[in-house]
């Protein structure tokens, strides 16, 4: 009895064809992953987190990717965060600079579908890469975000859920206030 196998994509038949995708795609050791779209909390969130990071930080020095860039995590791996940051040194995949391979900040904000994903799986992707120095990941059901930062001897974790605390920055040379994060947006429970 024959095996039937789902056929995967390889990294060039997935480039070519998320070229022409209405639809961003994670790609990860040939699985394709469609990214679901967000609620309007989920783009507030992370519209808020961009206005707030950029009145911040000095923009000669850092340049914002919205969920539209697409980061290199390994060879077989694509992923689109929710935002991006990287120096001014941004390095390309290619010429159509549609692929970042040195972020040295990411961000995602949580939704249901992507709780899990974001959490444990993105987790492990974003650790693996060199130039990250934090991952920031915000929910939108309840006020938390869970600071993850490169140390000398690993990753360290940190969680901010009253809307007074403040979240040091110092990659980024500035604090974010988590009450900026979620400027108007309400939870049931408040």
């Amino acid at each position: 009895m024959a095996i039937q196998t789902e056929r995967t994509m390889t990294v060039a038949e997935y480039l070519a064809w998320e070229a022409r995708q209405e639809v961003k795609h994670d790609y990860i050791d040939g699985e394709i992953i469609e990214m679901s779209g967000g609620s309007g909390a989920h783009s507030k969130i992370a519209m808020n987190i961009a206005l707030a990071l950029g009145g911040l930080v000095n923009l000669l020095n850092y340049v914002f990717h919205s969920s539209n860039m697409r980061i290199r995590v390994s060879e077989n791996r694509y992923v689109y965060p929710d935002l991006s940051l990287a120096r001014n040194d941004e390095v390309y995949e290619d010429e159509s600079e549609l692929t970042l391979l040195n972020p040295m900040f990411v961000v995602e904000v949580t939704s249901p579908t992507s709780l899990m994903r974001d959490r444990v799986d993105k987790l492990d992707l974003y650790f693996a890469v060199p130039s990250i120095e934090a991952y920031l990941i915000v929910e939108q059901d309840r006020p938390r975000a869970d600071l993850y930062t490169r140390s000398e001897d690993g990753w360290r974790l940190r969680v901010f859920n009253r809307r007074d605390d403040v979240i040091p920055l110092p990659m980024l040379e500035c604090e974010l206030l988590l009450a900026q994060v979620y400027r108007g947006i309400e939870f049931a429970d408040e």
